[in-house]
């Protein structure tokens, strides 16, 4: 049977072993002298693991300089917002970098470290339900001051500062009445003409628009109706005969006492621009009390734009000065209003109608 080797040292020689049988012809030739003993294999044990952990410290050292390199280049190209970044020993950590998931390089995955590689890398699918709860806040951490260029972001400033600029928009219009028209097309681009334009849209879309939804959206009134007190911007309301009948607003059996008289010509909600086709036309309609009360506040708020641009043109053709530049002749007119406290009036006047659509009462 085979021989078992024993466990003591032995010393095998070439020339001796020549021509035997013994179990030295089994060994390597180049293992031709070895000396293994207890005493020589423990003191050997701690000479052979020393280097490798010294080269697994090399190793984690340089993947994490390697970390750092990379979190440094991915924060200028991309936010992260997986997971974080550390050491399995808790000694290094990154400094004041955001949580990322560094992808590994073929030749970092393909190396014997890679058990090291974990221990700073911590794995996407530990961190996958905070990763949905702190996306928007990373967003926001690193981008901060980010402007957004949605035109409907109306800018931080109070109702009247935007009413002023409206006056002003409307002053320049009345001198040239291509003015509303270039900054709704998109023509004009600087800067005063940009805010001018915000202002515009937030007095529809703030102010009136939604007003004038919810009296409508609270009324029995039929279409034709309500395109009639849309397109006649002058309304004259007044008592007449009591006539049992049906209302010509919304069209149900009531006690009419009122006639709506309807005049004006038809006009661009957005640039004023008139139209002068039929603008002799008027129409009389009979209604009752409460159609009539909801007409009343109803004309008010929607031709509201219209009559202030109607009295700024007044201003400026009752201004006698001539041969003035245009920029001029609106600083100057603006600031004679405003001293005057006529801007703040038809301010006034703007709340008052807001009032009245947000105050009124149904009939009992």
């Amino acid at each position: 049977g085979r021989r078992k080797r024993l466990s003591t040292s032995v010393l095998y020689d070439s020339d001796d072993s020549e021509g035997s049988d013994i179990l030295v012809r089994r060994v390597p030739a180049k293992r031709r002298c070895a000396m293994i003993d207890r005493e020589s294999s423990e003191e050997e044990q701690p000479d052979k693991t020393r280097p490798a952990e010294n080269v697994s410290v090399t190793r984690r050292q340089k993947v994490l300089a390697k970390l750092k390199e990379l979190v440094r280049q991915s924060a200028a190209r991309r936010s992260c917002s997986s997971a974080n970044c550390e050491d399995s020993n808790s000694e290094a950590s990154v400094e004041e970098e955001p949580p990322c998931q560094l992808p590994l390089t073929p030749s970092e995955g393909s190396e014997t470290d890679s058990g090291s590689i974990k221990d700073f890398v911590v794995e996407e699918e530990e961190n996958d339900d905070d990763d949905i709860d702190n996306t928007e806040h990373v967003k926001s951490e690193n981008q901060p001051h980010q402007k957004q260029p949605n035109p409907s972001n109306i800018p931080r400033c109070d109702h009247y500062e935007h009413f002023r600029r409206i006056i002003k928009a409307f002053l320049i219009n009345a001198i040239d009445d291509s003015f509303l028209s270039s900054l709704y097309d998109g023509t004009r681009q600087k800067r005063y003409a940009q805010d001018m334009l915000l202002s515009l849209h937030y007095l529809d879309n703030r102010f009136i628009q939604p007003r004038l939804e919810n009296l409508i959206g609270r009324s029995r009134w039929k279409d034709r109706y309500k395109e009639r007190v849309d397109c006649y911007p002058d309304v004259r309301i007044s008592l007449k005969n009591t006539k049992n009948m049906s209302c010509q607003a919304c069209e149900m059996k009531r006690c009419c006492k009122f006639n709506v008289f309807l005049s004006g010509r038809l006009y661009n909600s957005k640039t004023l621009e008139v139209d002068d086709f039929m603008s002799d036309d008027k129409q009389v309609l009979k209604v009752g009390v409460v159609c009539a009360n909801r007409t009343r506040v109803y004309h008010n708020l929607k031709h509201f734009k219209y009559k202030l641009y109607m009295d700024c043109s007044s201003v400026v053709g009752l201004d006698g000065v001539e041969n003035e530049p245009v920029k001029d002749t609106v600083e100057r007119l603006f600031s004679h209003l405003e001293e005057s406290g006529w801007i703040r009036k038809r301010y006034n006047d703007l709340e008052d109608c807001m009032d009245d659509a947000d105050n009124f009462q149904e009939e009992k």
